[in-house]
């Protein structure tokens, strides 16, 4: 992989953890040689992420767009700025940009970049591959209630496995580099259910 976008929020949590991995994670991205693709802002995880990237001399590449570049949250030292009219632009620039994907704890609009990502994926759209980074357990009941679709009907057992989960980078990381994109289609039969 060449580079990873990575979806996180704009806060950084009640748990200094969360701002720990952030940074941990941008620092292994640089180490490895891996671009780092984000939502361009030097707030909350989003910039504890690209500074763990920049401090180790790695290269990042924010896509923000211009309304909340008049709002000051732009990061000021990234590699490459790319501003974009819309959020739904900024997504698709980012996915356009990237090999992978990772997702950190984050709110509302993190939730949003993630499942849109999965399903594009689900879809067939991109083969990429998805990664949680389950920091402190941040994501076990939303990987629950993905089982609970599963369980219920309404999603594959082959989709769900394309998620990609660890609590640890590493780990992570080597769960992406080996993923394979299912090839069957997303649709539940009533024989299947």
């Amino acid at each position: 992989m060449k580079s990873i976008t990575v979806f996180c929020g704009s806060s950084f949590g009640s748990e200094d953890i969360f701002k720990e991995q952030a940074i941990l994670l941008g620092q292994t991205l640089a180490e490895q040689n891996i671009q780092l693709i984000y939502g361009g802002a030097d707030v909350g995880l989003m910039g504890a992420v690209a500074d763990g990237a920049l401090n180790s001399g790695g290269k990042v590449t924010g896509v923000l767009p211009h309304f909340l570049q008049s709002k000051e949250i732009a990061h000021k030292q990234l590699t490459e700025l790319i501003l974009v009219e819309t959020m739904h632009e900024r997504k698709t620039r980012m996915n356009e940009l990237c090999d992978g994907v990772i997702v950190l704890p984050g709110g509302y609009g993190t939730l949003e970049e993630f499942f849109e990502m999965i399903t594009w994926a689900q879809l067939g759209l991109h083969k990429k591959p998805i990664g949680v980074l389950n920091i402190n357990g941040f994501y076990d009941d939303l990987i629950r209630l993905v089982q609970t679709m599963v369980d219920q009907g309404f999603l594959k057992q082959i989709n769900r496995d394309m998620l990609l989960i660890s609590d640890r980078i590493e780990e992570l990381l080597e769960k992406m580099r080996s993923y394979e994109a299912p090839t069957v289609g997303k649709w539940i039969s009533k024989e299947e259910i």
